[in-house]
């Protein structure tokens, strides 16, 4: 299955529906069922220690899935999160957060997935989650 949405069509589709997030996100990659999410952290997402915060974590993560389940079924601004349940590995650093999103299974009424979050230049993992969106029924 090929992807429904171009990153670019995804960049103004996100704009559109969530103007307050406009700049936050910049999707790097897409492809079936994948994709590559940077958030840009500034100091509002910042904890005392010098570290990401745990609901700036929790935000990279479901953007990042909720753009790779759109990537997949198109623009449907109502694809909610139902569940989500996030594993904190390590501290991250006071630095741009990449997440790596997959979509395990997608069906008519659910996607179900992953994300593993990074410090960007690191290889290891601050931080894992999985999701389940509710994908609206056609009208």
């Amino acid at each position: 299955m090929n992807t429904k949405m171009t990153i670019s069509e995804m960049h103004v589709f996100l704009d559109q529906v969530f103007p307050q997030m406009k700049g936050v996100f910049e999707i790097l990659e897409s492809e079936p069922y994948r994709v590559k999410v940077r958030m840009k952290i500034a100091d509002e997402h910042l904890r005392p220690g010098g570290t990401v915060s745990g609901p700036a974590m929790f935000t990279a993560a479901d953007c990042a899935f909720y753009i790779a389940t759109l990537a997949m079924i198109g623009p449907e601004a109502l694809t909610v999160t139902t569940n989500c349940s996030i594993n904190f590995m390590r501290k991250p650093k006071p630095t741009d957060l990449i997440a790596e999103a997959r979509v395990i299974k997608l069906g008519k009424v659910l996607s179900v997935g992953d994300v593993m979050l990074y410090s960007e230049g690191s290889d290891e993992a601050v931080a894992h989650a999985h999701l389940t969106y509710s994908i609206p029924k056609p009208r």
